[in-house]
Formats: C-alpha cells, sequence, structure tokens
C-alpha cells in the first residue's frame, strides 16, 4: 500500500507540473529556425529565390533542382527541416544519404539531399573564430551542435554519417538570442573556433535539439575553405540558374474582380496538440494584392506559432493576414500558410477576403 500511495503521489506531481507548463507557456509549442551562417540550404535558396512579387523563382541550378523535386513549399518552409520524433538522434535513426532533409516527414526536402558541388557556399577561413547565427523562427530551450565533414568527403555523392567527423567541433547549449520570434531577423548567436585543418569544399552539419521535447532540426550548410570572412556565393540573378521568369507589366482592372478561398488540412496530430496548413487560391479574375483568413477556434484550442502569414486573435475567432511576400497571387495562383496549435483541429469553416 505503501509502494502504490508513492506512486500515486508523485503521478499526481507530473500530472501537476505538465498543467503548469501548459498553463505558463502557451505560445511554447513549436519551434522552427534554421543555420543563417554559414547558411543552410533551405535557407540560402529561399534567399536565392526571393523576389519583388513575393513569389520564390530559384536562380541558383541546385536550388532549382530541389525546387522541382520538392516542390516550392520546401521554400516557403525553409526553417522546417525537423523530425518531431528526434530525440537528438542521428545515424541508425536517420538513413544515409537524407541527412540534409534530416528524413523529415511533414514537408518534403528530399531535394536538398541531392549530392551536387554547385549549391550556394559561404566562404570561410580555417581556424578562424566566427559568429553562428541560428534563425529563431519560433524561440525555445535546447542545445546545438555542429560537425564537419572529412577530408574524404566529396560533394558528388550523398552525404552518410560516415562523412562526418564522429564528434562536434562545438556545441552551443542554450545560446543567446535577438529579435522577436517570427520572422528573419531573429536567431540564436554564439562564437566558436572553425577547424583549422580543413580546406576545399565541406558542410558544416546543425543538430539543434530541444530539451522540452523530442523535436529535433538538422541542415547542411556548404562551405569552402578558402581564406573567406562569411561571403556567400552562388545567391540570386547571375548564381548559374535561369533567373526569374520576366514578368509582363500587369494590365490595370477594375476592383472588385478579385476574391479567394482557403482550404485547410491538419499535416501532424499529436497527444495535445496538432500542425495544420492552409492554402490560399486566389480565385477570380484579377490578381490580388493581400488575403485575409478567418475561421472559428474549437473551443480550448490555442495558436502558438504560425508562419508565412500574421494573426490575431478576438475569443474564438482567428484572423491571419499575408506576410509581406506571400500577399501578391494573380488569377488562379496560391500560397500556403501553416500552423501549429495545442488542442483539437475540428473541422473549421474558412473565410478569405481581399482588398
Amino acid at each position: 500500500m505503501r509502494k502504490r500511495r508513492k506512486i500515486t503521489i508523485a503521478g499526481t506531481a507530473a500530472f501537476i507540473a505538465t498543467l503548469l507548463m501548459i498553463v505558463l507557456l502557451p505560445g511554447q509549442a513549436s519551434a522552427h529556425g534554421a543555420m543563417m551562417m554559414p547558411g543552410s540550404r533551405t535557407y540560402l535558396c529561399w534567399k536565392d529565390g526571393l523576389t519583388s512579387t513575393g513569389a520564390i523563382q530559384p536562380n541558383n541550378p541546385a536550388c532549382a533542382a530541389a525546387v522541382a523535386q520538392s516542390g516550392p513549399n520546401s521554400l516557403y518552409n525553409w526553417f522546417a527541416v525537423l523530425r518531431s520524433d528526434g530525440g537528438g538522434r542521428m545515424s541508425g535513426f536517420i538513413p544515409d544519404g537524407k541527412l540534409c532533409s534530416g528524413g523529415a516527414v511533414v514537408y518534403d526536402f528530399s531535394g536538398y539531399d541531392l549530392a551536387r558541388n554547385d549549391w550556394p557556399v559561404t566562404h570561410l577561413t580555417a581556424g578562424a573564430n566566427i559568429q553562428f547565427r541560428y534563425n529563431k523562427w519560433a524561440a525555445h530551450p535546447g542545445s546545438f551542435r555542429t560537425y564537419i565533414t572529412k577530408d574524404s568527403w566529396s560533394p558528388t555523392r550523398p552525404l552518410a554519417w560516415s562523412d562526418l567527423e564522429s564528434t562536434p567541433f562545438y556545441t552551443a547549449p542554450d545560446p543567446p538570442s535577438v529579435g522577436s520570434p517570427g520572422n528573419e531577423s531573429a536567431y540564436y548567436y554564439w562564437n566558436a573556433t572553425l577547424p583549422s585543418n580543413k580546406s576545399g569544399r565541406h558542410i558544416i552539419y546543425s543538430v539543434w535539439t530541444r530539451s522540452d521535447s523530442q523535436e529535433t532540426f538538422y541542415g547542411c550548410s556548404d562551405v569552402v575553405f578558402d581564406g573567406g570572412n562569411g561571403e556567400v556565393t552562388g545567391v540570386g540573378p547571375g548564381s548559374g540558374g535561369p533567373g526569374p521568369t520576366p514578368t509582363p507589366t500587369p494590365t490595370p482592372t477594375p476592383p472588385g474582380n478579385g476574391a479567394c478561398s482557403a482550404t485547410f488540412k491538419t499535416t501532424g496530430n499529436w497527444s495535445g496538440g496538432y500542425q495544420a496548413e492552409v492554402t490560399v487560391k486566389n480565385t477570380g479574375t484579377a490578381a490580388i494584392n493581400g488575403w485575409t483568413v478567418g475561421w472559428t477556434l474549437p473551443s480550448g484550442t490555442t495558436v502558438n506559432s504560425l508562419w508565412n502569414g500574421t494573426y490575431t486573435v478576438s475569443g474564438s475567432s482567428i484572423a491571419v493576414k499575408n506576410a509581406n511576400y506571400n500577399g501578391n497571387l494573380a488569377a488562379g495562383g496560391s500560397t500556403t500558410f501553416g500552423y501549429v496549435a495545442s488542442g483539437s483541429a475540428g473541422s473549421p469553416s474558412l473565410t478569405c477576403t481581399s482588398p
């Protein structure tokens, strides 16, 4: 009886602690981010393809090949190369040849595993002390590990675990950060000395392990040790790819021809929460410049993080407006935003309006 009572008390304490964490940390249910310095493949390919219209059209040939395989969502969600069940695991969990995509299952990042020597590259100096920066699209405690490829690695074959040095050259537990989550200017940072015995092309492999969940982020940063100081090449027009398709001068159209629709799908479920994606489509005959999607959240549901848009909540009503890069949609064009929430997804009825 005494033993059973101890177990019951311990279980009750754990349950209360869990409830307190849910109450005290309602806005911290999901992390998102990627290495910015030296830039990961998804981050630099996103930078490579940015246009003034908000569309993402790769210039770099490796980025174009990645998008051809994985689709444009891999760029709109450049900060989501993750495994929610990772637990910091590496070899034996992520298969060889899938390291750069992290074996991701929520979004398709398989195109970023392609063995090519024309990815965007950051120029560095071996043995130098640099400031690493890791985007903080959502904030969470955790540890960052950085590995370097062995001298025997070649960019002409898919990255395998045996290609990496067995131990990280630096580990950063809970580093400081700047900026508010949810944008490019927010990031974690730490200073570290690069390996001193490297030259030529390499990959710096990063693993971000959250300490408050099993969620783990993986990423490949292509670098070249040639005496550089963080310069990036292979990004933007002239980087070797086809370049953005010229956009004709739009013909003015009367107001009122723009209309939009929004469709909802759940992309992940777990005990007490879910992840969802909403597709916004221009269903009118003219381009739209901005959109707002609204719906009613089920009772007890809280949105913890949202990307590719900005949102406000009033009672049970939520309204999501476009980000500054995905509000312009041509007739028939579409974009997506995603979010993570605690509670139940339900079957929301969405409305979409445009100016």
